[in-house]
Formats: structure tokens, sequence, C-alpha cells
């Protein structure tokens, strides 16, 4: 399905900042690491959430939330690499790491993708071991795009997480949000 509009810009010449959506950025300048929901609130159910558990009050916060009710805002997505919110790319691009956190269709599935290669296979291989069905490779979510928000950082590179809806809620989520901080902790320790 295509996205109703292609920049932010669009998307706010016609919907309404705190009655169709909201916007929460948190900068956390001692941490190397940004934690994105750019489909968060009711545009893919439950990413803001496990954003917000794998962020903690270590990283970086970004999310873009529908507050539109269910089923009508499908309208607020703007697709990852024409992602442009002004405070988003500005947080982006001061962060060493960035993991995005979006929603996919299916059952008991975590795609990890991204330009951030090193990245994605840690988050697989942690995800994997702690029992989440994750695979970095042959799926649709590849997350590659240059433009895709999760690459747009200091590095020009990141990672995104597409995660089915059943692994977006509780208590599935809290299980893999420290799972996740792990993994990017003993990323940025190689840094």
């Amino acid at each position: 399905m295509a996205d109703k509009y292609t920049s932010f810009a669009e998307l706010a010449s016609s919907e309404s900042h705190g009655r169709d959506y909201r916007v929460q950025a948190v900068e956390r300048p001692e941490s190397p690491v940004l934690i994105i929901a750019p489909h968060g609130g009711t545009i893919e159910i439950g990413t803001s959430e496990l954003a917000a558990h794998i962020a903690g009050t270590e990283h970086g916060l970004f999310t873009f939330d529908g507050l539109k009710p269910l089923g009508r805002n499908r309208d607020l997505h703007i697709t990852s690499h024409c992602f442009d919110h002004p405070d988003g790319i500005a947080l982006v691009a001061r962060s060493l790491v960035t993991v995005g956190i979006h929603g996919c269709r299916g059952e008991s599935q975590i795609y990890v993708g991204g330009l951030d290669t090193e990245l994605a296979s840690l988050l697989t291989t942690a995800l994997t071991a702690a029992g989440f069905p994750a695979s970095a490779d042959g799926h649709q979510y590849p997350g590659r795009n240059p433009l895709n928000i999760c690459n747009r950082g200091a590095r020009g590179r990141g990672a995104q997480l597409e995660i089915t809806n059943d692994l977006r809620q509780p208590p599935a989520h809290t299980r893999i949000a420290p799972v996740v901080r792990a993994a990017i902790a003993e990323y940025v320790a190689t840094l």
C-alpha cells in the first residue's frame, strides 16, 4: 500500500500535532545510541513502547506516534527512506549507533536489517540465542537504503528490527528489550 505522504512537511500540512500525532525526542548526549520508532503509537502498535524499553534511561529515544483512532493511522506512515522529521533527522545525525523499531505482518518473527551489518549480525545472534526467531537474510525488510532513517547517523549505517505484532506486546517486548540492550552494549564497546 502506498503512503499518503512522502515527507514530514507534507504530513504536517494536513495533520495536527497533538491531535493526530505526537513526537517524543529524548537526547542523551552521554550515549552514542539512539533508538527510534518512526511508526509508533497506533501506526505500528507496540513499537514506541518497545523502543522506550530498549532506550531505558541510558540511550536517546525518538518516536513518531499516531494518535488517530485504531485503523485510521495508516495515513501517518511515512516509509523509512522518506521519513524526515527534522527532530528525528537531527538526533540520528548526532548518533553513532541507531536502531529502528518497526512492526510487520506475520507471527513470531524478527527480521533484522540495516546497513550496519555487524550490529545486525550481533542482534540476530543474541535474539536467536534468547529463543526469538530472528533472521538477517532472505527477507523483505533489508533496510539497506542509505536514506532509511536508521542509516542516516554519524557513521552512515544503522540497524532495524521488523517485529511481528505478537512480539511487540507484553510480555514478549519486555523480554526482547534486555536482549537488544545487551547486544547494543557489546557492539558499542567495540567502537
